[in-house]
């Protein structure tokens, strides 16, 4: 079942790379007491997420901070090496945008957002979506409908909805 606005997102032990190597965090204790923004995609290094949807964070993180946004974060079903890499090569590194990889896409899973598409080689990957938490509840989503679009899960969209 998908998530939907007013729910509570599930907790999930997520990876992110840190000085030493990859090291495990806890979603729900990076929600707890914050407002934070959260958009997930198919895969770093591919077409559409890296000519528009982690650009269209880049350009609007500052615009979110100033409406109170205390974090940006960036999931994908990819291992945190690849996120790190990718992270570095578009500068979401320096733009401030949290990169968590999603290996075995288990909370994209639980969150209803995961699909599949072998021809691409595309396995148990993420939809296309953007939301804004306050504390853990969803209060805006935006689900993109098809793939190789990044419309209605953009950054300014989000922004716009605030």
């Amino acid at each position: 079942m998908t998530i939907t606005t007013g729910a509570l997102l599930p907790d999930a032990t997520l990876l992110q790379m840190g000085a030493s190597g990859p090291e495990s965090l806890s979603l729900s204790e990076k929600l707890t007491g914050r407002k934070v923004v959260i958009f997930g995609l198919p895969g770093a290094f591919t077409r559409t997420c890296s000519s528009a949807h982690l650009p269209s964070f880049m350009r609007t993180i500052d615009q979110f901070k100033a409406k109170g946004v205390d974090e940006v974060i960036c999931i994908s079903v990819n291992d945190p090496f690849v996120m790190d890499a990718w992270s570095k090569a578009t500068g979401a590194d320096v733009a401030g945008i949290t990169m968590l990889s999603d290996p075995m896409s288990e909370f994209t899973t639980d969150i209803g957002m995961n699909f599949t598409a072998p021809a691409v080689g595309f396995v148990s990957r993420s939809k296309r979506y953007s939301m804004l938490v306050d504390n853990g509840i969803v209060t805006i989503l935006n689900e993109e409908p098809a793939g190789g679009q990044c419309e209605i899960s953009a950054g300014e969209t989000l922004l716009d909805a605030m």
